[in-house]
C-alpha cells in the first residue's frame, strides 16, 4: 500500500516498499537518504527523462539564489519553506543565516522519512531560529497556524514553495493554497516558487509519460503545468527580475562566459506581495 498523505498534522507511517519523492529526489541529486525501490524508480525515470537530474540540480542551485537575494538585497529575515524535502547542503536556513544570523526559518513537511531528518534542519546560529513542523500542503490555514508560533506574521516572510504545488493535482486548489497562504503574510512578502512544466518549447514534453510512469508507481502523485498556469498561481504579486523563467535562468552567472545556463522544464519565479 503506498504512503498516505495526512491533513490533520500527523505523519504517514514510514513506507520503505513504495518510492517517494523526497528520496527519489534525494537520489537524483547523490544524496544517502533512499532505498533501493528509490533508486530503482529514480533510474527508471531519468532513462525515460535524462534531463530530471538537471532539473534536480537547477532546482537546488535556484533555492541558493533566492534565499541569498532575498536575505542580502530586500533584507528577508524571515521564511517558510514549504515542501522542504529532505535536508542536504546549504538548507534555507543555512544560507539565510550565513548573511543574517537572526534569521527565522520554519519548514513544513509530511514525509516521515523527513520528519526523522529534521533534527539536521533545526541547527540554528544563537540568534536566528528554525523549526519544523509535520503538516501537509493540501492544509495551508494548520500551517499558518503553526508557523505563528515562530514567524511574526506582521513583517515581511519569505514564502517558498520550490516543487511542491506539482503535487497538489488540483489546479483550483493549488491556486487557493497560494492564495490563503499569501493573504496571510503582510505587503512586502515574496513568493518563491518553482514547478515543473510540459511545454515543449523548454524541452518538457518528456515529462509527461514520465510522470505517468511516475504515478503508477511511486507515491505522491505530481503533474506537470503549463507556463499560463503557472503564471496564475502569482497573480496579484509583482515579479522580481527576470519574471517567470527556467530557474536554471533566474539570476544565473554564466561563469565561464560560455552563455547562459542549459533551460530546464522547471519554472521559476520570485514575486513580492504589494
Amino acid at each position: 500500500m503506498s504512503e498516505t498523505h495526512s491533513t490533520s498534522g500527523g505523519s504517514p507511517r514510514l513506507n520503505t516498499g513504495v518510492a517517494h519523492n523526497a528520496r527519489v529526489w534525494n537520489y537524483w541529486l547523490g544524496g544517502k537518504d533512499n532505498y533501493e525501490v528509490d533508486q530503482r524508480v529514480g533510474e527508471h525515470v531519468a532513462g525515460m527523462f535524462p534531463v530530471i537530474r538537471d532539473v534536480a540540480r537547477a532546482d537546488r542551485d535556484f533555492l541558493g539564489r533566492a534565499v541569498r537575494h532575498l536575505t542580502a538585497e530586500r533584507g528577508v529575515r524571515q521564511f517558510l519553506d514549504i515542501g522542504t524535502g529532505l535536508p542536504t547542503v546549504d538548507n534555507t536556513h543555512e544560507i539565510a543565516q550565513r548573511i543574517a544570523p537572526d534569521a527565522r526559518i520554519v519548514y513544513v513537511d509530511n514525509d516521515p522519512i523527513v520528519l526523522v531528518h529534521a533534527r539536521s534542519l533545526l541547527t540554528s546560529t544563537s540568534e536566528g531560529v528554525t523549526d519544523y513542523i509535520d503538516a501537509d500542503v493540501h492544509d495551508p490555514d494548520t500551517i499558518v497556524e503553526r508557523a505563528a508560533a515562530t514567524l511574526d506574521f506582521d513583517r515581511p516572510i519569505a514564502v517558498m514553495m520550490l516543487g511542491i504545488l506539482n503535487f497538489v493535482l488540483d489546479t483550483d486548489e493549488a491556486r487557493e493554497t497560494v492564495r490563503r497562504v499569501m493573504a496571510a503574510v503582510p505587503s512586502g512578502s515574496f513568493l518563491v516558487l518553482t514547478h515543473p512544466t510540459y511545454d515543449a518549447d523548454l524541452g518538457g514534453e518528456g515529462n509527461i509519460p514520465a510522470m505517468e510512469f511516475w504515478n503508477a508507481n511511486a507515491t505522491p502523485p505530481i503533474t506537470a503545468r503549463g507556463r499560463a498556469e503557472i503564471a496564475a498561481f502569482l497573480e496579484g504579486l509583482d515579479l522580481v527580475e527576470p519574471g517567470l523563467v527556467p530557474c536554471s535562468r533566474w539570476r544565473a552567472d554564466s561563469g565561464s562566459g560560455s552563455g547562459s545556463p542549459a533551460v530546464v522544464p522547471q519554472f521559476g519565479a520570485v514575486a513580492v506581495k504589494p
